[in-house]
């Protein structure tokens, strides 16, 4: 809706404008989707320059109080309305589409919690408990050849975040996978930084994409070295030289490395970036493998991006629970730990792998060997009637749009949650997909 100037925007200068604005949004006269006076009309009613007009309102839309709508003019901003992981399904329907793990690998937390060694922390303590401290240092400082220091974030999408306010402003461009995790997508929109697609392959994010970005500006790039979210796509020893090399061409961009599934991944970690990398962080978080309730991410880092994230998390206010990390610690540590996760790696992998094998038999390609708890499927059509078709056959399934980090790209998609698909199901879960496809003239197709 667009408004006329009868709420008074005021003021000579940009500042001033900007000011006013604000203070009507601030004051309920101007409501979110509330068009601005076009340029030309409110400069030739405040009698000042349309140039003046435009920089306030380019002001407002890098401080996320608007935003620009092209030949639709400039509105102001409301909250955005974000997609999440987790998805309630009907009685008697199988639900696939949740992003979930499979709660009977996760260990038993309840049991751990009644005979843990824990002293209440109080205000001055420090931030990360020795002990987890040491076994963090001493997982990660086999795979880091540099110098880093260990900082604890609460998940991996509080990490994220934080590294990137810690280092970017709005307006900054980040170089992102596509498709991409929901959670980085609401990131990057919450905070306003501008979204660079990088498609993603088999093989995980591709370098020529990547180098484009960066020249076309990203200032960061986020990357899943293994189980990518929504494909399963992990980095190949060859993939993560290449995106070496891309990296080692711009030494100023931010890498960030979201590693969420490193404890029960069926693949090795492969490192990408470069040592040449000033600024840079590796992340893992714990939720996938011990439970999403427990949110806690350890993040490997350059000195000088542990200590801008620190500040973040200072420890006299914010800390990471010292009870959490003492859980974290023991659900970690230990024979029976190892047996966990090793079950639970064997079982996704078996169940990605038995749903990939049944869906070949019946002629849906799945590119590579997906690793994780998702499988990602492709047609040559939108998937908006295959997800309708196959919830009335009893499978709840994901489209693939909301994963896209530009508008309206992967609707032709379909993500599948495979830690919830026993093996026995995976043939006639094929079979639904098949046969619900070929009535609605869908044909599937190998992914790029």
């Amino acid at each position: 809706m667009s408004i006329a100037n009868d709420r008074r925007i005021t003021g000579s200068t940009a500042a001033d404008i900007v000011g006013r604005v604000r203070d009507l949004v601030a004051a309920g006269e101007l409501g979110p989707g509330e068009t601005l006076p076009p340029i030309r009309e409110l400069a030739q009613e405040l009698g000042v320059n349309r140039n003046t007009v435009a920089a306030a309102y380019r002001l407002l839309v890098s401080s996320g109080a608007a935003e620009a709508r092209g030949r639709a003019g400039t509105a102001i901003a409301g909250v955005p309305v974000l997609a999440r992981e987790g998805a309630a399904s009907p009685a008697r329907v199988v639900n696939l589409a949740s992003g979930n793990p499979d709660p009977a690998l996760l260990p038993d937390a309840q049991a751990v919690l009644s005979r843990l060694d824990y002293a209440p922390a109080l205000y001055g303590t420090p931030g990360i408990d020795a002990e987890l401290g040491d076994w963090a240092r001493r997982s990660l400082g086999a795979e880091l050849e540099r110098e880093f220091r260990i900082v604890l974030a609460h998940g991996a999408v509080d990490a994220v975040e934080r590294l990137l306010t810690a280092h970017l402003t709005r307006g900054d461009g980040v170089a992102v996978e596509d498709p991409c995790f929901l959670s980085s997508i609401g990131t990057l929109r919450l905070n306003g930084f501008r979204t660079h697609p990088v498609p993603v392959d088999e093989h995980g994010m591709t370098p020529g994409a990547l180098d484009a970005a960066i020249e076309d500006g990203a200032r960061a790039v986020i990357l899943t070295p293994r189980a990518h979210n929504p494909t399963g796509a992990s980095l190949s020893a060859r993939r993560a030289a290449e995106l070496r090399g891309v990296l080692e061409r711009h030494p100023h961009v931010l890498v960030i490395e979201d590693d969420h599934f490193s404890a029960i991944s069926a693949e090795p970690y492969r490192r990408s970036t470069p040592s040449s990398t000033n600024r840079w962080a590796l992340v893992r978080s714990v939720s996938k493998f011990l439970g999403p309730d427990l949110r806690l991410a350890f993040v490997a880092a350059d000195p000088d991006t542990a200590a801008r994230l620190e500040t973040r998390l200072n420890s006299g206010t914010n800390w990471v629970s010292h009870l959490l990390q003492r859980l974290v610690l023991e659900l970690l540590s230990g024979e029976r730990a190892e047996a966990d996760l090793a079950r639970a790696r064997d079982a996704y992998a078996s169940r990605a792998a038995a749903l990939v094998a049944a869906l070949a038999e019946r002629g849906i390609p799945v590119a590579g060997r997906p690793d994780g708890l998702n499988v990602w499927i492709e047609f040559d059509r939108p998937s908006e009637r295959l997800v309708a078709a196959m919830g009335e056959r009893g499978w709840q399934l994901r489209s693939g749009e909301p994963f896209a980090s530009e508008d309206r790209r992967h609707r032709n998609a379909v993500r599948v949650t495979t830690a919830a698909l026993a093996e026995a199901s995976a043939p006639a879960f094929a079979e639904d997909l098949a046969d619900a496809a070929t009535r609605l003239g869908l044909a599937a197709r190998r992914p790029n």
